[in-house]
């Protein structure tokens, strides 16, 4: 039972521990060499757990998640405990096992949060367009078409897009994101990326600053690149409050082909920094200039670069914006056709 990665206490009818594994003392924090014979409540102080094992005592298993606090801070287990019993099929004592739930639970919220930020996204737009429709329906004349099918038009785009994000995700987490190096010039397929943006960041009072090295090439799938540069440019731009400044820069260190996105938005929460490569994780929407995004851009980006064995680091300080680091070896140590 030492090897098990779960926590395993062994307690007789009077609730004192008479084994203990390494793996439950690192969970509930004691010493498991020297638990021997320590009531339960000793050990742990849980009341809830010393419950627990006096009902498996008692002949009746019982099993819940349990947070704990000690040596491992704020984590949740699942904790069974099972009557033990002898030969004579008498209860002998009770069983504990701990596993840890907390990574589980975590995907758990974020799929949660997840489906809620889907539902938002897709609800919005549907509402929007099915009102403008039903407009032009009622008024179906030119003045009133020019005014709101445009609006529809852009709206059915953001359903689009939102569509095309979800398939870029299956794609990548499936295995089937193939890449197809090439040798391509940075500034080919950033420029006309970064010209594309322009209507939507003047719309938004946000400058769009685009420095360039003409001579800068590298092994690269162009297609996955377009994405890495789309998805950091809309993720700076939802974050870039009017008056803002959107640096987009190509550059050379070492063997690398470098692309930096830096904004002077609102920065990134302490908190958020170490979790915004995270799939479906999203930063508080009020701090957002805009509320769409479903936790998935920045997932996107992180999964190709490193499909390119590349790199990727974000930097930020709150209220000073953010930047975003790309590396690419400039020669793929791979090529596939």
């Amino acid at each position: 039972m030492r090897a098990l990665p779960l926590g395993i206490i062994l307690a007789d009818l009077g609730g004192r521990i008479t084994y203990a594994n390494r793996a439950a003392g690192a969970i509930f924090g004691f010493d498991h060499k020297r638990a021997r014979r320590m009531h339960i409540i000793e050990a742990v102080p849980s009341i809830e757990l010393e419950r627990r094992v006096a009902e498996a005592v008692a002949g009746e298993a019982s099993t819940g998640p349990l947070i704990v606090t000690g040596k491992i801070v704020n984590r949740t287990y699942a904790v069974s405990a099972y009557p033990l019993t002898d030969e004579e099929g008498d209860t002998s004592g009770a069983l504990v096992v701990a596993e840890d739930q907390t990574e589980l639970l975590a995907v758990e919220r974020a799929r949660q949060e997840f489906l809620t930020n889907v539902s938002h996204e897709l609800r919005t737009p549907l509402s929007s367009v099915k009102l403008m429709l039903e407009t032009v329906m009622d008024a179906p004349d030119e003045e009133t078409g020019d005014l709101f099918l445009p609006q529809a038009l852009r709206e059915v785009d953001r359903l689009a897009a939102l569509v095309q994000r979800f398939l870029e995700q299956a794609r990548t987490e499936s295995g089937r994101l193939r890449l197809r190096y090439k040798r391509v010039r940075l500034s080919e397929v950033v420029d006309p990326i970064v010209k594309s943006f322009e209507p939507q960041a003047q719309g938004a009072g946000v400058e769009l600053r685009y420095k360039v090295r003409e001579d800068i090439e590298a092994d690269v799938d162009r297609e996955t690149l377009e994405q890495v540069v789309v998805n950091l440019i809309d993720n700076a731009l939802r974050f870039t409050p009017a008056d803002g400044t959107i640096k987009i820069q190509t550059g050379q260190d070492g063997n690398d082909a470098v692309l930096i996105v830096k904004d002077s938005g609102l920065g990134i929460p302490f908190k958020d920094l170490p979790h915004i490569f995270e799939r479906f994780y999203v930063v508080d929407r009020s701090r957002a200039r805009t509320s769409s995004g479903v936790g998935l851009g920045l997932s996107i980006v992180k999964q190709i670069v490193e499909a390119h064995h590349g790199s990727i680091v974000a930097e930020s300080l709150l209220g000073s914006g953010a930047k975003f680091t790309c590396r690419f070896p400039m020669v793929a140590a791979v090529h596939e056709s």
